[in-house]
């Protein structure tokens, strides 16, 4: 299954969400010549919400779905809120997993999903935060994200059908910044029949670690990749020319937070946002930047993308592994042309690329 995520087309309420999916997916399900196609659903805090306590309402959305030619087997819950304000920057981390309303909200999210999977699903993935931004992060916060994490395993072993898993998102700069930080968190933790990861290869790439090796350090620590979200990092090799910093600062924007690694020989250097690392990092070896550049579209010279740790990543995991394309930036991207037609562009290019590395 390789689907994209719909936050980057987002609405505040379900008529809204509706008008979205015919705005963009129904065109996009045409334009590749599809009878169906996959969706990462994201729904709004409220209207999961509603959905949650609806059972009825339930069943109308998912007919509407059907009669789109729609389906959904995988949610990402990590934006709880607008995530196309004109700033959104740290506020996509809240609320936190200390938060009862990440919680609920997650739940609501399980229950909705619960009744919207295909028959061919094997089972549901939600993927959600990295706990928090790493500050400020206490032992009674991490106590507090503990019992919330416990609690949600409970509620998903009593959902009724095929399971409902989490999927926790490592991201730089967060609690747990790296794959690692994650399987730490999680090994011994997290019941790993109902938890574990999700590998957004963007944040992968950032991080410099190498793809196979983070796949295999998961599998080893007994946890699983419930959900990868195909993305790709803004990479330039030499940031410190003339050149190469002018590309890169042109996708400085606002309202997202781009954090910035340079591979130097000593370790991984990191700056929070793109401003700042012009002005902290030495700038003397290859930048990685957190911003989802689209799949099949190369940066202009000398910038590149990280399509390499994508396909490896997914090449490494198992098959029947959801995938989601989640390109979030097509509305702040320099020269975006349709998004509709953009993101038909990326799906061919991850069922040319990807598609034998997930055929269960």
């Amino acid at each position: 299954m390789i689907a994209y995520c719909t936050n980057v087309h987002p609405a505040p309420d379900l008529p809204g969400v509706l008008a979205q999916l015919d705005r963009h997916a129904v065109r996009v399900r045409e334009a590749l010549g599809a009878d169906t196609l996959p969706l990462g659903l994201w729904l709004p805090a409220p209207v999961a919400h509603g959905l949650a306590e609806d059972v009825s309402a339930r069943r109308a959305f998912g007919a509407e779905l059907a009669a789109r030619g729609l389906t959904v087997s995988t949610l990402n819950a990590f934006p709880y809120g607008d995530f196309h304000e004109e700033v959104v920057k740290h506020k996509v981390y809240f609320p936190t997993w200390t938060d009862p309303r990440r919680l609920e909200y997650t739940k609501d999210c399980a229950t909705v999903l619960a009744d919207l999977l295909p028959d061919s699903a094997a089972y549901g993935s939600i993927s959600t935060l990295p706990l928090a931004w790493r500050e400020p992060w206490t032992l009674m916060d991490d106590g507090a994200a503990t019992a919330a994490l416990a609690e949600l395993t409970r509620f998903l072993r009593e959902l009724p059908g095929r399971p409902v898993k989490l999927a926790v998102e490592p991201e730089p700069g967060c609690v747990l910044d790296t794959v690692a930080d994650a399987v730490g968190w999680l090994a011994g933790r997290a019941d790993p029949e109902l938890v574990g990861l999700c590998l957004d290869t963007c944040h992968l790439a950032v991080s410099f670690a190498d793809p196979v090796a983070a796949v295999e350090s998961i599998r080893r620590a007994g946890l699983s990749i419930v959900k990868v979200q195909a993305s790709a990092a803004l990479e330039v090799a030499e940031p410190g020319t003339e050149e190469g910093r002018l590309a890169v600062a042109a996708y400085g924007e606002p309202r997202y937070l781009h954090q910035v690694r340079e591979n130097a020989p000593g370790g991984v250097l990191a700056a929070d946002d793109l401003p700042e690392a012009f002005h902290t990092l030495p700038a003397e070896h290859p930048w990685r930047v957190h911003f989802h550049v689209p799949l099949h579209a190369v940066p202009p010279a000398p910038l590149t993308s990280t399509t390499d740790v994508l396909v490896a990543a997914v090449a490494a995991v198992d098959p029947g592994t959801h995938v989601e394309v989640e390109t979030y930036t097509w509305t702040v991207l320099p020269g975006a042309g349709d998004l509709a037609d953009g993101i038909a562009a990326e799906l061919r290019w991850a069922h040319q690329h990807l598609a034998a590395g997930v055929a269960a």
